[in-house]
């Protein structure tokens, strides 16, 4: 090889070298959680609240993130609501739950999880899981220090899925129950504490495909699968019967 193409080798090396490089330190940023969409769904929503308290709780990062917080006369217990993909946590079903369940006897902390640019897919969000995990874990500590001593998650679609990632990675935990509204991809193995499984007749493609792993991975005495009729993923129409399921199951669980 002469000096010339021993020169050009490794000019193109290096080009190479620097495009590798370029590619594996933009696809982090590409998918981390977008904090500032996060701060302007606050501000969309938070003059529009009518039903409980902002609070913000504070990651080991120093970020903020909101939560809203219902406060039930008479407690029998709290929840933690995890809202589903790119939303917000006063969003559709998400709204209803933390509303209705507060009037039915559980005080709500509905929490802002980790949100991407509006074109992410699904995939995309699993880099934000163990955020999202560590969101759950400080709510959860936060209604430990209120003196609630009863508590369980309530998830809908993505949310499940970042609930599971906080149930298998920390198995010592002060939440008790889980009520999982539509998760797709996942199942329940690692899940130690009793979990509701619910899912629409209607519902998306890929929660549907999962209905049978789920049913064989619910383990613990206490878990239940049920299916919702006439309705869809986001529950449209059938909200109350929903809520009631979901504050049945949690009596006889907590």
């Amino acid at each position: 090889m002469s000096q010339c193409q021993s020169i050009r080798f490794e000019d193109i090396a290096m080009r190479l070298f620097i495009l590798l490089l370029t590619l594996l330190t933009a696809v982090p940023l590409a998918h981390a959680a977008d904090h500032a969409r996060e701060q302007r769904w606050a501000d969309e929503i938070l003059p529009a609240i009518l039903d409980g308290d902002p609070v913000w709780l504070e990651q080991a990062d120093g970020h903020k993130f909101l939560g809203l917080f219902n406060v039930a006369a008479k407690a029998r217990g709290a929840l933690i609501l995890v809202h589903g993909m790119g939303v917000h946590p006063d969003w559709g079903i998400n709204n209803v739950l933390r509303t209705r369940l507060a009037e039915q006897g559980y005080t709500t902390l509905s929490i802002q999880m980790p949100v991407q640019a509006a074109e992410a897919g699904p995939g995309d969000y699993v880099t934000t899981f163990p955020e999202a995990s560590e969101r759950i874990g400080k709510a959860a500590a936060w209604l430990k220090a209120k003196g609630y001593d009863k508590i369980a998650i309530v998830s809908h679609s993505l949310g499940g899925r970042m609930a599971r990632a906080y149930f298998v990675a920390n198995k010592t935990t002060p939440v008790r129950a889980w009520a999982a509204l539509s998760m797709g991809f996942d199942d329940f193995k690692g899940v130690s504490v009793p979990v509701l499984d619910i899912y629409a007749e209607q519902d998306h493609v890929p929660v549907l495909n999962m209905v049978a792993a789920h049913k064989q991975s619910l383990t613990h005495p206490a878990s239940v699968q049920r299916m919702l009729p006439a309705t869809g993923h986001f529950y449209d129409g059938k909200e109350v019967e929903v809520t009631n399921l979901v504050k049945d199951w949690l009596d006889k669980t907590l």
